[in-house]
């Protein structure tokens, strides 16, 4: 079994004992060394984004000191839900291995499938208006006009 996975595992199972959270682990790994680890602590945190990839990207961050993770491979023993795909792909992971499928997730009442389905607009979760456009791009066209941005 591969060492990284196997950490994703432990820390995924210890929550069967916590009850932090969901049965999830992950760890973000550069140059051999893991520099990242989390476990979900939706329950824990009271945070509905406490997801293990989530917290072991925050702590990968932080240890690292910064946003930028593209040297990184995350471990995770299940396939990332939406959310935690949009934070590997914003923290610019490139890699990640996976144990349990979505399917898996959902045979112990995980409801992944119901935010794909959103997606891919399949069904209608939540309702999402626009309002306000020309006073809320007035702050984007500022941002266009700054010498000083960093665009991650």
């Amino acid at each position: 079994m591969n060492k990284y996975m196997q950490r994703a595992i432990e820390l995924a199972e210890e929550n069967l004992t916590t009850n932090n959270g969901g049965p999830f682990g992950a760890v973000i790994v550069k140059n051999e060394e893991i520099v990242g680890e989390g476990n979900n602590h939706v329950l824990g945190n009271n945070d509905s984004t406490a997801h293990a990839e989530v917290m072991a990207i925050r702590n990968a961050c932080e240890k690292l000191n910064t946003y930028d993770l593209s040297d990184c491979v995350l471990y995770t023993n299940c396939y990332p839900c939406p959310m935690c795909l949009g934070a590997i792909i914003w923290a610019n992971i490139k890699e990640v291995y996976y144990g349990n499928t979505p399917e898996d997730a959902e045979k112990i009442d995980f409801r992944d499938k119901q935010i794909y389905e959103f997606i891919e607009g399949k069904n209608k979760l939540i309702d999402i208006k626009q309002i306000d456009r020309e006073s809320t791009i007035s702050t984007f066209e500022k941002f266009a006009n700054k010498q000083d941005k960093t665009i991650y």
